[in-house]
């Protein structure tokens, strides 16, 4: 059987054992890390950011967790205007200020960022989407559009087997163990590009980033808690939204998407039919971000 190595091939792989030829060379394509600064916000915590484009709209970012800018910055590359992409509290050189922390926490993060920035469309990813729609429960009227991607939590806490994985990658980096790290990294990306030198740039851009940053002890909560009590408030949101899911992404559960969407009064729910999407139809994925919100 062929599988990832570890460590990871000096020269990026692919590389395999035995015989046979090697993995797909074709992936998510990653993007180099560009200098960001830290935004003091009125709350208190630094937060850190990236600017790119320029004038008007402008779209906030905002990731998953356990993610970062690196992530985020992909969705935004076919985007008009300028584009802010941020590190929630608790990632990348953000600040960790005492736990424990909540959805009402991150949305606060979201808000201080897209307030400074002058922002009028948000996109959120994953924890990122539910820190949005906790935003939206208080300020239904604060963004012109809305895209939501891979929501992971709504208005119930993420399935067990969500939990599981993101405590593994929570504890490795706690712990420092790199081939634990490695192991829970590999599984974000789909088996068919692992072992591709895309893959393998994905996984050392990762461990750099994580073994670098950390992440903070308080996340490890968030897992266990819900982005709003009740989805209802968010019927009193009119801007037009996009719901971008994938069946059988067990981080990232279709019913939630699907009750999102219908919480929205306008929302449009685009499903694809594998995970992993950012890796085989990045190019599908960008026209579809990159067309709504340039409307």
């Amino acid at each position: 059987m062929r599988d990832f190595r570890w460590p990871p091939p000096p020269d990026g792989g692919p590389r395999t054992y035995g015989p046979g030829p090697s993995g797909p060379r074709s992936g998510r394509p990653v993007l180099p890390e560009p200098p960001t600064d830290l935004l003091a916000t009125p709350h208190g915590v630094a937060l850190e950011r990236l600017v790119t484009g320029g004038g008007e709209p402008v779209t906030v970012f905002a990731h998953g967790l356990a993610g970062g800018i690196a992530d985020t910055r992909p969705l935004g590359s076919a985007v008009g205007g300028r584009k802010v992409f941020f590190a929630f509290r608790g990632h990348g050189r953000s600040a960790a200020p005492p736990g424990p922390w909540s959805y009402a926490d991150l949305a606060r993060d979201l808000r201080a960022v897209a307030d400074l920035s002058g922002a009028t469309r948000a996109v959120g990813v994953s924890m990122g989407a539910g820190a949005l729609c906790r935003l939206l429960v208080d300020s239904p009227d604060r963004f012109d559009r809305l895209v939501f991607f891979l929501p992971a939590v709504l208005d119930q806490p993420r399935p067990t087997a969500s939990r599981a994985r993101l405590a593994a990658l929570l504890a490795a980096t706690r712990e420092g163990d790199i081939s634990a790290l490695a192991d829970a990294v590999t599984l974000e990306a789909p088996p068919q590009v692992r072992n591709t030198p895309a893959g393998w740039a994905y996984l050392r851009q990762r461990l750099d980033q994580l073994t670098r940053d950390g992440l903070a002890e308080a996340l490890a909560d968030l897992p266990d808690q819900v982005a709003v009590a009740d989805p209802a408030p968010l019927a009193a949101v009119r801007a037009p939204a996009l719901v971008i899911a994938c069946a059988g992404d067990d981080l990232h559960p279709l019913p939630v998407a699907e009750r999102l969407a219908a919480a929205l009064p306008a929302a449009t729910l685009v499903v694809y039919d594998r995970p992993g999407v950012v890796w085989t139809h990045r190019a599908d994925l960008r026209e579809r971000i990159s067309g709504f919100l340039n409307e």
